[in-house]
C-alpha cells in the first residue's frame, strides 16, 4: 500500500516564519512544500474550477512523485446538491485530467445540513466520469449506514474517514483506496499510533491511502 500524507492546502501566509521562511514569496510556497510532503489537498477548487494554466503551474512546480487531491466545486455539493451535475462533472474532469499521474482523489464534501438520500447518491455516482476517483465526506450522521456504504462500494467510491471535534466518521472501507481527513488540533503520539493501526487494518483492501491533516 502506498501512503500519501499531507495537509489541506499549502498557501498560508501565517505559515511564514514557522514552516516557510519569513521572506518566502507566495509563488515559491508550493515547490518548498513539495520538497517535504508528497501530496496536498486543494481547497481552491471548491470556490472555483482551476484554469488549465493554473493546473499546469501546479504540475510544473512539483516533482514527478507528487499527488494533488481536489475538493469538488461547491456548485456541485452545496448549490446543486448532487442534482443534474453531469455537465459540471465532465468539465471538471477535463480540467483536472491535465494533472496526469499527479492527480489524486476528488473529495465531495457535503454540507452538514445535507441529510441522507440514497437514491440521489446512486444516480449521482452513475454520472461521475469513470476516470475520476472520488471520496465522499458526509457531515450528517444519517449517511452512516450499510446501504450507503454498499452504494459507495458498487461505484468504487471511498467513504472519507474524517475526524473533527464535531463528528467522527465510521472507519469503513468502501473502495480500493482510502481517504482520511484528520481535523483535530490536539493529536498526541498515541492518537497517531491508533490511526496508524486503523489504517493498516483497513489497508488490506486499499492500494493507496491519502491522509490529510488540518492546517
Amino acid at each position: 500500500m502506498k501512503f500519501w500524507t499531507g495537509t489541506s492546502g499549502f498557501q498560508y501566509p501565517e505559515w511564514k516564519g514557522t514552516f516557510y521562511p519569513e521572506t518566502m514569496p507566495v509563488s515559491k510556497m508550493l515547490p518548498f512544500y513539495a520538497e517535504r510532503f508528497p501530496t496536498t489537498e486543494i481547497n481552491y477548487s471548491f470556490r472555483r474550477i482551476p484554469s488549465a494554466k493554473t493546473i499546469h503551474g501546479w504540475s510544473d512546480a512539483t516533482p514527478e512523485r507528487f499527488k494533488f487531491s481536489l475538493k469538488a466545486p461547491q456548485k456541485i455539493t452545496h448549490f446543486a446538491k448532487l442534482r443534474d451535475c453531469s455537465d459540471t462533472l465532465n468539465y471538471f474532469e477535463s480540467i483536472i485530467a491535465l494533472l496526469g499521474e499527479k492527480r489524486g482523489v476528488v473529495l465531495f464534501q457535503l454540507p452538514p445540513t445535507f441529510v441522507r438520500d440514497a437514491a440521489l447518491l446512486n444516480v449521482f455516482l452513475g454520472d461521475v466520469p469513470k476516470t475520476m476517483r472520488v471520496a465522499f465526506e458526509f457531515r450528517h450522521a444519517s449517511w452512516f449506514d450499510d446501504a450507503i456504504f454498499q452504494t459507495l462500494r458498487t461505484h468504487n467510491a471511498a467513504l472519507c474517514i474524517a475526524e473533527s471535534a464535531d463528528l467522527a466518521t465510521p472507519a469503513v472501507a468502501t473502495a480500493d483506496f482510502g481517504y482520511l481527513r484528520l481535523r483535530r488540533e490536539d493529536y498526541t503520539s498515541d492518537d497517531i499510533g491508533k490511526w496508524a493501526a486503523t489504517i493498516l487494518k483497513l489497508g488490506s483492501e486499499w492500494s493507496e491511502t491519502f491522509i490529510y491533516f488540518q492546517t
